[in-house]
C-alpha cells in the first residue's frame, strides 16, 4: 500500500543571480544538515548550474537524496508544465522526505513560483517556510546588483521560454521583495568600508521595493550558514482569506522616532525589544542604532514584526547617539523613551 504523507512538506526557495553563490550555499546546507532534503535545480544547459555538484555532496548511508533538474527554461515561466509535476513526484516519493529545496535560476521571478504552491494539487501538502536571496557582496560594494552582466544577458538569450522581460535591476528588487533572508556572499573578501557600501546599496534597493518589508540580512563566506538557521525560517503561511484581508482591511500605521544620548548594555537587549517593545506596541517595523557600553561601534537594529536582526557596524554618527524609528498600529514613543532612559548606563 502506498504510504500517505500526513503533514505538509516544508519548502525552502533559494534565489539569486548566476554566480551569486546559491550552489555553494546549498552544498554546505546538504552536507551539514541531518535532514533528508530533495533538491530541485533550475538548469539552463551549459550556462546553468551543474546538478552533479549537488548530487556529489548529499549521500547518506549509501542512499542518494533526490536531485531533480528542470532544464526547460525559467522556472516561473514553466510552472504548469514542469514544476507542478515535479513537486507531485516528490510528494509521492517512496521514502519520506523532510523537505524540499528549490534553487531557481537568476532570471526567475519568485512570486509566480510562490503562487504555484496555492494550486489545489499541492496547496494542502506543502508549505513554503522561507525564501532566501543570495547577493554578490563584491558587486554590491561597487554599486551594482551583479558582477557579470554579460553572463546574465547570455542566460536570458538562451531561454526561448522566457516570457517576462524585466530589467536586471527590477529582477533584483523582486528577488528582495519576496525574501525572508538576504545573504551577502563573499563577505570575507570585503573590508569594513566595502561592507558598509554593500549594506547601504542593499538597503536602498529594499527601501525602493517595499519600505515596510525588511528581510534579515547576514554576511556569508563560502556558503557557510548554519543549517538550523536556514531550516528554521518561519515565513507566514498566507491563505486566501489572509490575502483578502490584506487587500481590503489595512490598519492605519503610525511612525514615531526617538533620539537619546548615552550608552546601553547589550545583555538582554534583544529580549527587551521583542517582549517590551515590538510585541506590546504591535510594531510592524523597528530600525535604528543603539550605542552599547564598552563598544566602539553602535549596535544596528532592524526588525520586521518579530524578526529581529542586530549587528555592530560604524555608520558615521556620534558614538553616544541613539536613534530609533518605530512603525506600527500603536507605537508608544514616549513609553519607549522612558524605558530607555531608565536603562541608560551613562
Amino acid at each position: 500500500m502506498e504510504k500517505i504523507q500526513q503533514k505538509r512538506l516544508p519548502v525552502l526557495v533559494v534565489t539569486g543571480f548566476l554566480g551569486a553563490g546559491k550552489t555553494t550555499l546549498l552544498r554546505n546546507l546538504l552536507r551539514q544538515s541531518n535532514q533528508r532534503l530533495a533538491v530541485i535545480v533550475n538548469e539552463f544547459g551549459e550556462i546553468g548550474i551543474d546538478g552533479a555538484l549537488l548530487s556529489s555532496c548529499i549521500e547518506c548511508e549509501s542512499e542518494q537524496f533526490p536531485v531533480l533538474e528542470l532544464a526547460n527554461g525559467c522556472l516561473c515561466c514553466t510552472v504548469q508544465d514542469d514544476f507542478l509535476p515535479t513537486i507531485e513526484k516528490l510528494l509521492a516519493h517512496p521514502n519520506p522526505l523532510d523537505g524540499i529545496v528549490i534553487e531557481t535560476s537568476g532570471l526567475a521571478l519568485p512570486e509566480p513560483l510562490l503562487k504555484a504552491f496555492q494550486w489545489p494539487q499541492i496547496k494542502h501538502r506543502t508549505h513554503v517556510y522561507g525564501v532566501v536571496t543570495v547577493v554578490d557582496g563584491e558587486a554590491l560594494a561597487a554599486g551594482s546588483v551583479l558582477g557579470n552582466y554579460e553572463a546574465i544577458e547570455k542566460q536570458k538569450l538562451s531561454d526561448p521560454s522566457l516570457d517576462h522581460q524585466e530589467s536586471i535591476e527590477d529582477l533584483f528588487r523582486e528577488q528582495l521583495e519576496q525574501a525572508d533572508l538576504v545573504l551577502i556572499s563573499r563577505s570575507d573578501l570585503l573590508n569594513n568600508e566595502q561592507m558598509k557600501s554593500a549594506r547601504q546599496f542593499l538597503a536602498e534597493q529594499i527601501e525602493i521595493t517595499q519600505p515596510l518589508h525588511l528581510p534579515s540580512i547576514l554576511k556569508m563566506a563560502n556558503g557557510d550558514i548554519s543549517p538550523e538557521f536556514l531550516l528554521g525560517l518561519n515565513r507566514p503561511d498566507i491563505t486566501d482569506e489572509d490575502k483578502e484581508e490584506h487587500h481590503h482591511n489595512h490598519p492605519e500605521l503610525i511612525a514615531a522616532s526617538i533620539q537619546l544620548r548615552g550608552h546601553w548594555l547589550k545583555e538582554g537587549l534583544a529580549e527587551f525589544l521583542l517582549a517590551d517593545v515590538i510585541g506590546p506596541m504591535a510594531l510592524i517595523r523597528l530600525k535604528g542604532r543603539i550605542p552599547i557600553k564598552g563598544k566602539s561601534r553602535p549596535l544596528q537594529v532592524q526588525a520586521v514584526g518579530n524578526r529581529l536582526n542586530l549587528w555592530f557596524e560604524a555608520d558615521g554618527l556620534a558614538n553616544d547617539q541613539l536613534e530609533l524609528v518605530i512603525i506600527g498600529v500603536k507605537p508608544e514613543a514616549d513609553k519607549l523613551k522612558l524605558l530607555l532612559e531608565m536603562n541608560n548606563q551613562d
